[in-house]
């Protein structure tokens, strides 16, 4: 199931996609917020082109884990880390499919770097291998967008991972999904600049919630993000950019100056 959350005439609301044809889509409502446990439709359907989608989420934290591409480690003259690497966006670094990059005034090298996203959908801690899939909401596509500038010249990357606008979201949640062997792509103006599949992950799924849970407690509506392919570039003022990943969707944002 596809689960986004919207906002019409100013109420915010979560509802489940239905249809097939872009144009024909329909959101049926759901009732209160779907994470942790069964939720329940309420019949009442809105087209999709007449809402405007936000950050699927309502999460506390985004964890993301760099050089996890083997490929992609090695394109920026990265070693290869033993153990899943982990790093924080906040949550105010969230915008939706259709929002807009604000290219920050401190960068003068802005990358784009697709990712599959995992959604927590119950709170957990120390969660064993075999369990993982039981805390798995479900999976979004994600742009862990990077000034890779100060990423360079800057030991901590809280700046250049975390910057408003910097972690575009969606356009959904799938639920019904197996990520183990996904399609990741991203284009820019239409110009293919990554193409990589969820396989080539040096660490699983599996590895990085077990890895991270160690350490801390998840909440529903949490975000990991997995890594991301080889092909990294840069982004310019007026740049479209799109992830799309099999079995989800697209995820589209222009690059616009911050004023």
């Amino acid at each position: 199931m596809r689960i986004a959350r919207f906002s019409i005439d100013g109420n915010v609301a979560f509802g489940a996609v239905e249809g097939d044809k872009p144009d024909e889509l329909v959101l049926d409502i759901i009732k209160g917020i779907p994470y942790g446990t069964d939720f329940e439709l309420s019949g009442v359907k809105v087209p999709l082109d007449k809402v405007k989608l936000l950050p699927p989420v309502i999460g506390h934290k985004i964890v993301a884990f760099g050089r996890n591409y083997a490929d992609h480690a090695k394109e920026l003259g990265n070693e290869i880390p033993d153990a899943p690497f982990a790093f924080f966006k906040p949550a105010t670094s969230m915008i939706a499919s259709g929002g807009e990059i604000q290219y920050p005034s401190f960068s003068s090298e802005v990358h784009h770097e697709a990712e599959l996203a995992v959604v927590i959908g119950r709170m957990c801690r120390e969660v064993p291998r075999e369990r993982v899939k039981d805390v798995i909401f479900g999976y979004t596509c994600a742009n862990d967008v990077t000034a890779r500038d100060v990423q360079k010249r800057e030991k901590q990357w809280a700046r250049a991972k975390g910057f408003d606008t910097s972690c575009p979201l969606g356009p959904w949640v799938e639920t019904d999904l197996d990520p183990s062997d996904l399609t990741i792509q991203l284009t820019v103006n239409g110009e293919q600049r990554q193409l990589g599949r969820t396989s080539e992950m040096i660490h699983s799924i599996e590895d990085l919630i077990v890895n991270i849970t160690e350490a801390m407690t998840l909440l529903p509506g949490d975000v990991i993000l997995t890594g991301t392919p080889a092909g990294v570039g840069p982004l310019t003022v007026g740049d479209e950019v799109a992830v799309t990943i099999e079995g989800i969707g697209t995820l589209t944002n222009k690059v616009v100056k911050r004023g």
